[in-house]
């Protein structure tokens, strides 16, 4: 197939071009910045600067649409808020008015969207069922989805990812914590209970596979089948590194320091891949030490 790729040089399209371009596919990397792609990736890509300059997705097979600003990095001022939601809204209405312009539109839109789709839920169990809570992060996943959802059609499937935690060799999460934990400053945040679900590089580009090969839509939970609690999560990170992981950061201290964006850290979503796995998608990583020991290890 003809791939078309956003966000491609992000955490997750680094780790699936080579799988792409491994089963002899053929890539087409969206992106501002083409010098920077082309840096990064594999030099088989094809780069367009860009959506402006195209008309339709005339051969294209297939759209995984990666793109957002990341939403950790900064407070969440108005402006921020609407920097992100405009970094995913924006270029999916794009891709969505090619689906529209195309003779032959692509097969299947793969589009991203997040756990943080259903707020913070506590400790109930969340499927793709689950109602969400009303706050910020599910206003800026279900526009997202919603736009996503209007490429849809009776010659294109519509598949939205609502990932979680994704664990890989550099960037990411872990690009973040493993540094605290390696000098012996990590620990749990607030209470340590809120969960965190995550999901290994590998199998999330594996599932972005099943996706694509299989006559599916609709929303899938991208996250391991075991959820973890913070407190699980930084004993395992801790253990894996070697490290004590007693230092806790209260969440007084959590809310001060990000703000609004601290529900990132001291909330989360028990969520199961409930859709994935009666899909017949079979995960890699299922434990947490086991899943952080091959990605430190790399």
């Amino acid at each position: 197939m003809r791939v078309l790729i956003t966000g491609g040089t992000g955490l997750i399209g680094q780790h699936l071009i080579p799988r792409l371009l491994e089963l002899r596919h053929s890539v087409v990397v969206v992106t501002r910045h083409p010098q920077k792609a082309r840096d990064r990736l594999d030099s088989r890509i094809e780069i367009w600067n860009g959506l402006d300059g195209q008309q339709n997705l005339d051969g294209i097979d297939a759209v995984i649409n990666l793109a957002g600003e990341p939403i950790a990095d900064k407070r969440w001022t108005e402006q921020q808020k609407q920097r992100l939601c405009n970094s995913r809204w924006g270029i999916t209405r794009k891709l969505v008015a090619l689906f529209a312009a195309s003779q032959t539109p692509p097969s299947v839109l793969i589009s991203g969207s997040a756990t943080g789709y259903y707020g913070d839920t506590g400790e109930v169990v969340v499927t793709e069922e689950e109602p969400p809570h009303n706050e910020f992060t599910h206003k800026l996943c279900a526009q997202w989805e919603q736009i996503a959802c209007e490429a849809q059609s009776d010659r294109t499937r519509v598949c939205l990812m609502r990932t979680g935690v994704v664990l890989a060799p550099k960037g990411g999460i872990l690009g973040k914590m493993a540094p605290i934990f390696r000098l012996g400053l990590g620990g749990p945040v607030g209470d340590g209970r809120q969960y965190l679900a995550w999901i290994h590089v590998d199998d999330m580009v594996n599932a972005i596979l099943w996706l694509l090969d299989n006559d599916l839509r609709g929303p899938f939970n991208m996250v391991s089948p075991y959820p973890v609690r913070n407190e699980q999560f930084s004993h395992a990170l801790g253990h894996t590194l070697h490290r004590p992981a007693v230092l806790r950061a209260p969440a007084t201290a959590v809310r001060l320091l990000m703000g609004e964006s601290s529900v990132l850290v001291l909330g989360g979503q028990r969520a199961l891949p409930k859709r994935l796995e009666a899909a017949g998608f079979g995960f890699r990583w299922y434990d947490l030490e086991e899943a952080l020991e091959d990605v430190l290890g790399k």
